[in-house]
């Protein structure tokens, strides 16, 4: 079935049987994978082709999710202007398909955003790890907060009443 139907190729990085990795080798009866920390996995094709079959690198392109918190407090416009800025600034951000940054969420503690550029897959992991990193350090210069979990609790005491 996977030399008919071709659903992956060496070199892919897929996900199958419950593993992610590199394929390495396919053969009639296994397939031979290597992780991202550099195990080898060799997987049964019956478990490949009774299972969903995710092929991570079969597009050219892919989209990074990124889900980020500012505090109440902060300015949502300068906030939305800033990861505007940042993805205009990054050179590996595709303009087509046009990346989406939204307000997504009013949540306990903090206003969530989905920022969601479009990058060639060879470069997401470095995007991904990179826009986080240039995220927090641009929003600590320009005063925007990334607030951490949090509750307000109050105390009230109550005075009792001395009987006669």
């Amino acid at each position: 079935m996977l030399i008919l139907f071709r659903p992956f190729r060496v070199a892919d990085v897929v996900t199958v049987a419950g593993v992610t990795g590199k394929v390495e080798a396919i053969s009639m009866f296994t397939t031979t994978m290597s992780t991202p920390d550099n195990q080898l996995i060799i997987i049964p094709n019956s478990s490949v082709t009774g299972n969903i079959i995710t092929n991570i690198t079969a597009n050219d392109t892919r989209r990074v999710d990124l889900v980020i918190g500012i505090g109440y407090e902060d300015d949502i416009s300068k906030a939305k202007d800033i990861l505007k800025r940042l993805i205009d600034e990054d050179d590996r951000i595709l303009k087509d398909p046009a990346p989406t940054i939204a307000v997504s969420e009013l949540a306990d503690s903090r206003v969530y955003f989905v920022v969601r550029p479009w990058v060639k897959t060879g470069d997401y992991w470095s995007v991904y790890f990179d826009f986080t990193e240039k995220i927090k350090n641009t929003f600590d210069v320009e005063g925007i907060s990334i607030p951490y979990p949090q509750k307000d609790v109050h105390l009230y005491t109550e005075t009792q009443v001395a009987s006669a």
